[in-house]
């Protein structure tokens, strides 16, 4: 099992800091190509560049918590969340074959 995570390609885990702005003001996110990966998909499915869907992010956790701490933590929380509806849409989709196979 552990073959699968030990052998995948080194660069999926190197960091990668990208600069943008947040309420305006420019910073530094430094994430691992992997979770830069999976953003770019989730901005470019809701139309928007990266850094607009991080800002958007950023708003909406600033109007629902009232602060974003450890605001890079929650980037990978959102990309594993996604990885997560994406494997349960991919079993709910093959559902009726298993339970053809089953019967």
């Amino acid at each position: 099992m552990c073959r699968m995570f030990a052998h995948q390609d080194m660069s999926r885990y190197q960091p990668l800091t990208r600069r943008l702005r947040l309420n305006g003001q420019s910073t530094s996110i430094r994430l691992e190509r992997a979770f830069w990966k999976i953003l770019d998909q989730i901005a470019a499915e809701e139309g928007l560049t990266t850094p607009a869907f991080i800002s958007r992010l950023h708003d909406e956790v600033l109007l629902s918590q009232g602060e974003a701490t450890n605001f890079t933590s929650l980037l990978r929380c959102a990309c594993l969340t996604r990885a997560e509806m994406g494997a349960a849409a991919a079993l709910l989709a093959r559902a009726p074959e298993l339970d053809r196979k089953s019967a």
